[in-house]
């Protein structure tokens, strides 16, 4: 108990240290009043983290009754015009439903904070870079909801050099965000992918009213985590066709964003919303919740249509049974989760190998299309994607168990995961990711990702189709870009962001990780280089473009520069067979 308490004592002292660098301003010098046209939002200053911070804005109109399973609507005014009263934005907002909490449907608020945006900074219009960041959890769980100190406030706080706005927006999730399937596509008030049309929503309402609250429209990245980084993915896909739409003439409107940078992105097999996998989650729901079509029901339900029964039950009683969806899809060990963003004909329209093939073919950042990405940034974890295979590829091991056990083994997960892969394709990964090798670069023991067991074998293969393939494919869209592998033990899923969400000790005991790391991910927020306003000395190597076929490494020792070689190899056999996997 003494020692949890002196921690506490002591991260307390290090929160006040590290906020104490910056200047303090009179408090009535400092913005906390945001006057929109659908009302007026007044936040807070925090004068211990040297921040104000609005955390309950909505943004669309509350996803309830028949707007559940639809795009984002309007929002409504909140006051009359002619009344001036100011909304308490200070206050938390609920998480939407998901299995940790109860949750509420009326989620999609948004909260907003950085350094103190002075009167005389309005007056004088200087703004600042947005960073948009969208949360992790699987696209099953998560919330945008901020405390104090809010997420990725080391980021802000590595330096005063890097002044930028942070926009974290809710979005629906699970069965809420992400319900397809045949009904779902052919209904004009419902729509596919709606968590992801709720993070698009967000972008919308950054370019209309980030003004107000000191942020420059016109400069803005989007930042996500995990899940988080899928949607900066999505998002990335989504605008392809509005830049091409512009770049002809059909649309004249701004681009939502201009960077995106996505920390390991969780980006699951994508299948078209009408294919047999998610039409089985939406018949599952329907079932679970008891709104099969029903000829002989004589109540009033009798005649309605299953989504329109989806639409009407309780909501207590769809989450349950999304999170028993959830659960079983866990179960069958086949690393994979029940819902993920899904191919429609409106928003995600192709998926993201598809995409990376016509930049190879166009050369680079031609398929994102002039002026809308202008700089990506993605990182992964070397051993990450162990969190997602299953334990029972790592037993105890029987003492005449031989390497053909383990083979079988391995190739019975395999083909759970990635059921369509024909006797070619297996061959193939067996040569890519033999019973005992090592990763990228080769560098060293701790590099190894399977000692004979097909644990770690897996997991390099789950880590490269769902985690790294994807992070490194996002990079190639965009007209500059650099790609970033985190490598200090043990590496796995999130193990980063110890140096960027949260303030720990480290920050200070650690400066050279974490002015190197932090301030590499706030300089690219910032001026859209990573480089620019690097923290460290001119020794410790700064990040290169991938065009050089290169990535920057984050070791326990400091920072290096391997090669890109062994990963593009095996990112480029999953990208010609993606059609077939569904990539």
């Amino acid at each position: 108990m003494a020692k949890a308490a002196n921690l506490v004592w002591v991260l307390a002292l290090l929160l006040l240290a590290v906020a104490a660098a910056s200047p303090r301003l009179n408090p009535k010098d400092i913005v906390v009043d945001a006057d929109l046209d659908y009302g007026s939002f007044r936040g807070a200053y925090s004068d211990e983290y040297n921040i104000t911070h609005w955390t309950t804005v909505p943004f669309v109109a509350p996803p309830v009754g028949r707007n559940r399973f639809r795009a984002p609507q309007p929002l409504p005014p909140l006051r009359p015009s002619a009344s001036p009263a100011l909304h308490n934005a200070s206050r938390p907002f609920p998480m939407c439903p998901q299995r940790e909490a109860s949750g509420d449907e009326d989620c999609l608020y948004l909260g907003v904070y950085g350094r103190p945006w002075t009167t005389a900074e309005r007056r004088a219009n200087r703004l600042r870079p947005v960073v948009v960041v969208f949360f992790g959890g699987g696209f099953i769980r998560g919330s945008a909801a901020l405390g104090l100190p809010p997420a990725a406030y080391p980021v802000l706080n590595v330096s005063e050099a890097n002044n930028v706005l942070f926009v974290y927006p809710n979005y629906r999730t699970n069965a809420f965000g992400f319900l397809a399937g045949r009904d779902v596509g052919a209904d004009a008030g419902s729509d596919t992918n709606a968590g992801l049309l709720d993070q698009q929503a967000a972008l919308r309402w950054v370019q209309r009213y980030i003004h107000a609250f000191g942020g420059d429209a016109g400069s803005v990245s989007i930042w996500g985590q995990s899940a988080g980084g899928g949607g900066v993915l999505a998002q990335v896909v989504a605008s392809s066709r509005r830049s091409s739409s512009a770049a002809s003439g059909n649309e004249t409107a701004p681009p939502l964003f201009h960077r995106a940078m996505a920390s390991s992105p969780y980006w699951p097999k994508t299948y078209r919303y009408d294919a047999p996998e998610p039409q089985a989650l939406y018949d599952d729901l329907v079932r679970r919740v008891g709104c099969e079509d029903d000829k002989n029901d004589t109540s009033a339900r009798a005649g309605s249509d299953t989504l329109a029964c989806l639409k009407a039950v309780d909501v207590q009683a769809l989450r349950t049974a999304s999170l028993a969806i959830t659960a079983d899809r866990d179960a069958t060990a086949t690393s994979s989760y029940a819902w993920a963003p899904v191919l429609d004909d409106t928003f995600l329209r192709q998926p993201l190998s598809s995409l990376t093939r016509t930049q190879q073919q166009g050369g680079r950042g031609a398929s994102a299309g002039a002026g809308t990405l202008r700089a990506g940034f993605a990182t992964y974890n070397t051993h990450e994607g162990e969190n997602f295979v299953p334990t029972w590829l790592f037993p105890k091991r029987a003492a005449n168990a031989t390497a053909d056990d383990d083979g079988r083994q391995f190739h019975t997960w395999l083909l759970r995961y990635l059921p369509t892969l024909n006797a070619d394709d297996v061959a193939q990964v067996g040569r890519l990711y033999p019973l005992t090798g090592d990763v990228e670069d080769g560098r060293g023991a701790d590099r190894a990702y399977s000692d004979g067991n097909p644990f770690g074998r897996a997991g390099l293969v789950y880590r490269d189709v769902t985690l790294a393939c994807p992070a490194y494919w996002m990079t190639t869209l965009a007209a500059t870009s650099w790609l970033a592998e985190y490598s200090i033990s043990p590496a796995k899923h999130a193990s980063d962001t110890y140096w960027w969400n949260t303030v720990d000790k480290a920050q200070k005991t650690d400066p050279l990780h974490y002015n190197s790391y932090a301030g590499a991910l706030a300089s690219f927020f910032a001026t859209g280089d990573p480089n620019a306003n690097k923290l460290t000395a001119s020794s410790v190597p700064g990040l290169h473009d991938t065009t050089a076929g290169e990535e920057w490494a984050i070791t326990a020792d400091g920072f290096a520069t391997w090669s890109l070689a062994q990963l593009q190899t095996r990112c480029d056999f999953w990208l010609s067979i993606a059609p077939r996997v569904s990539i």
